[in-house]
């Protein structure tokens, strides 16, 4: 079964720029960061570094793009960074980057390597296709705050991706609700890279077909589907 992905007009008109390509993935192998995966994002992290050539994250053209979008559904870009900036920003600080599990650090790689956001959900955890809306204010995001399950409200106008139960991503692609997210126990996902003007299309796409290379060579076997990009333009 395919799952179903679809941008709401109002989106489109607020980013007529925006581009995404969706990888579908079954009969995936997921487990604990590996020396593999590890050696990745660090290469990553040296790529994304001769890619800004001294630069801050926030002064790449794509950055500032997604920057400029944010502002303009009410978002402080400074406060609430697209997953991307947020990343690259960890990748070169002494923390570094996060080993969270292996599926995750593939597709951390492919994001801090071309300075794009990149998200993953468990495919089996979410309920009928997924939507990009404007929220109205009144959907609920199922969180963790303090170690407790807590239901949020996105902002009126907010940028969210949701499905039949709820929000699966805030502020676009800020944060990620624990429901749909990639754990170790994990066998089909659905991968979504996102994209703004300037980056060419060509470059989203030649992402999308590097992290589906990972895939492939981490779950030898696995059914996946690289969709054609879609743009907003």
């Amino acid at each position: 079964m395919t799952l179903t992905l679809s941008v709401s007009d109002d989106v489109r008109a607020l980013a007529p720029g925006f581009t995404h390509v969706a990888i579908e993935a079954h009969g995936l192998v997921n487990g604990p960061s590996s020396q593999a995966s590890s050696e990745l994002l660090d290469d990553a992290a040296r790529r994304l570094a001769v890619r800004l050539d001294g630069r801050a994250p926030h002064q790449d053209p794509h950055m500032a793009a997604w920057r400029e979008t944010y502002t303009a559904f009410g978002s402080k870009p400074s406060r609430t960074r697209n997953s991307a900036e947020a990343l690259a920003r960890r990748a070169l600080s002494e923390s570094g980057l996060p080993r969270v599990n292996l599926l995750v650090d593939l597709y951390n790689t492919v994001s801090v390597a071309h300075l794009i956001p990149v998200g993953g959900e468990d495919f089996d955890r979410i309920e009928g296709g997924m939507r990009l809306i404007r929220a109205t204010g009144e959907e609920d995001f199922v969180t963790v705050a303090g170690g407790e399950e807590t239901v949020e409200h996105p902002d009126a106008g907010e940028v969210v991706w949701r499905d039949g139960a709820g929000v699966t991503c805030r502020r676009w692609n800020w944060r990620q609700g624990p429901r749909t997210r990639l754990t170790e126990g994990t066998t089909s996902g659905i991968f979504l890279l996102e994209s703004l003007a300037p980056m060419p299309v060509a470059e989203v796409a030649a992402a999308a077909a590097e992290l589906a290379e990972l895939l492939a060579r981490f779950s030898p076997g696995a059914d996946i589907a690289v969709r054609a990009p879609e743009s907003c333009a």
